[in-house]
């Protein structure tokens, strides 16, 4: 198994270089072919509810103004991907605003490259919980690029947060291309005590033994009766120096309210290295 097409979003931030890097870097080691889309940031939802009309003579002169906006971002990816040199990709814009657009089409991607959030970076586009809802909704992996570090690198040494979830499984599952490039893979498993029959008595070490079967050698952690599991991921991640944190996405979504588990919460708004995330 493989990426074989990559969806990088596109914007003005001031994050997307280390975006566009990071999709190039994994398109080139997967072979894959790369997506970038820009939005306008115009909601479909406006359009389906009869608000508004495209055709609206109020909204045409702003559209044209965030079309061109989202073009000269695309024309930067473009740049890039060509200067990066023999990669397969693409551009898309779409006339919705990011949350929305790039859920729809990231389920015709393998896996959906985002930033995490910038709370002082003031831009139109730059929505709080857009990484959230994107990987809650879209139904394919999302890697989560973190703003405030440069990445150095990636992939190398893997954390796995395991704690035996439908959500843990399928991040891991879309994880192995590059848990199998990786020089050193820790699964850590923080399990409140008494729930041996809800996850198995040793979740960190049978993980570890079924990554064997894919070539993968994992060593394993399990600790029990952690007060704070989000903050202790990060330690350990800091501690291990690892450069990419793979693990579920627990929450829900009430419209378009955003219900987060603690632990996911955390490490959205905290993680200062990649986090790949799955639903």
């Amino acid at each position: 198994m493989s990426f074989k097409t990559i969806l990088v979003h596109v914007d003005e931030s001031r994050h997307i270089d280390k975006r566009i890097d990071m999709a190039i870097k994994l398109a080139r080691e997967n072979q894959a072919h790369l997506i970038g889309m820009a939005t306008t940031g115009v909601s479909q939802y406006l359009y389906e509810t009869m608000a508004l009309s495209p055709g609206d003579t109020n909204l045409v002169p702003y559209l044209e103004i965030f079309r061109k906006r989202a073009e000269k971002a695309l024309e930067h990816f473009k740049s890039a991907v060509q200067r990066a040199g023999n990669l397969s990709f693409e551009t898309r814009l779409a006339d919705d605003e990011p949350s929305g657009g790039i859920s729809l089409f990231g389920r015709y991607a393998d896996l959906v490259v985002l930033s995490q959030f910038d709370a002082d970076e003031a831009s139109p586009a730059n929505q709080p919980y857009m990484p959230e809802y994107i990987a809650m909704n879209g139904g394919s992996p999302v890697l989560l690029v973190p703003h405030s570090s440069m990445v150095s690198s990636f992939g190398e040494r893997v954390l796995i947060a395991w704690n035996g979830s439908p959500e843990a499984k399928r991040a891991v599952h879309y994880a192995l291309p590059i848990l199998q490039r990786a020089k050193e893979v820790v699964v850590v498993s923080y399990l409140p005590s008494g729930q041996e029959e809800a996850f198995g008595e040793r979740p960190a070490s049978e993980l570890a033994a079924y990554l064997m079967h894919h070539n993968i050698q994992a060593r394993n952690i399990q600790e029990e009766n952690i007060s704070d599991v989000g903050d202790a991921l990060l330690s350990l991640a800091a501690n291990l120096s690892s450069d990419l944190l793979v693990m579920g996405c627990y929450g829900h979504t009430r419209i378009r309210e955003i219900l987060l588990g603690g632990a996911t919460r955390k490490i959205f708004q905290s993680t200062t290295i990649p986090v790949l995330l799955s639903h």
